[in-house]
């Protein structure tokens, strides 16, 4: 255990900041999967609302830099391949 209080205070930040990291990586991975599941049920007009959401999700773990900001771009250019595809 760290003995400076600017370390102790250091451990408690990264707790906190890890904890709001995974639960937004979470969030964002249970979207993209239901995003696939609709893509799989042709269910287009849903889809289209999910696609949003998921951009919408990936543009903001990517601000955050919870997230690369090149992967973001990557996963919304491969979601958005797959929608043509199925439109």
């Amino acid at each position: 255990m760290p003995k400076r209080r600017a370390a102790v205070k250091r451990l408690r930040v990264d707790e906190k900041r890890r904890v709001r990291n995974l639960r937004i990586k979470r969030q964002l991975k249970a979207a993209i999967k239901k995003l696939l599941s609709l893509f799989s049920q042709k269910q287009i007009e849903e889809a289209k609302k999910q696609l949003s959401f998921v951009y919408s999700l990936l543009d903001k773990a990517a601000k955050k830099k919870i997230i690369h900001t090149n992967t973001a771009s990557r996963k919304k250019s491969r979601l958005a391949q797959k929608f043509s595809k199925l439109a």
